[in-house]
């Protein structure tokens, strides 16, 4: 019926709830005042601490790439000091080789020259012994030539004499 009465151009009486309407514009001022005082406010600080958020992120990854690049500089510095350390070593072994081969060369010249002068001191004391015997001999020789010409021998006493001599000899 009711759409009868709209049809012939009657309109039933609408009441309005005028409550419900302040309660809207009472929102959407509230809205408006608060987007307006609030909302810019509070989007500055979201703002300002999405910044702040991306800046340390990005020092983060500053702070990473550092880190990187240090630690890559570390591995090559310690491998660049083994590589010195093997080399010092290599030096220091080969330099006591060296010097080892030198110390031991000289005491082989030390010794073939202390052999020498000793082969040479036994030739010399060997050359003065002979020399010796032979000055003993040869006053053995005069000697018995002295008592030969004070006497004559007898071959008794030619045998004592060759005895003594050869008595005197091992002396």
């Amino acid at each position: 019926m009711d759409n009868l009465f709209l049809s012939l151009g009657y309109m039933p009486f609408i009441s309005i709830d005028w409550t419900i309407i302040a309660q809207l514009l009472n929102t959407l001022i509230l809205f408006l005042v608060l987007k307006k005082l609030l909302f810019g406010r509070v989007k500055q600080i979201i703002d300002a601490r999405q910044a702040e958020v991306d800046k340390m992120y990005s020092d983060a990854d500053a702070a990473m790439t550092e880190a990187d690049r240090l630690k890559n500089l570390y591995a090559d510095s310690v491998a660049g000091a083994r590589d010195e350390a093997q080399r010092i070593v290599a030096d220091a072994r080969k330099t006591a080789e060296d010097q080892s081969e030198a110390i031991l060369d000289e005491a082989r010249t030390a010794a073939s020259n202390m052999l020498a002068k000793a082969e040479s001191e036994i030739a010399s004391e060997k050359k003065k012994a002979v020399n010796e015997i032979k000055d003993e001999i040869s006053d053995i020789a005069i000697m018995i030539a002295e008592k030969v010409v004070e006497k004559e021998i007898t071959p008794a006493d030619h045998e004592k004499l060759i005895a003594d001599f050869i008595d005197r000899v091992g002396e």
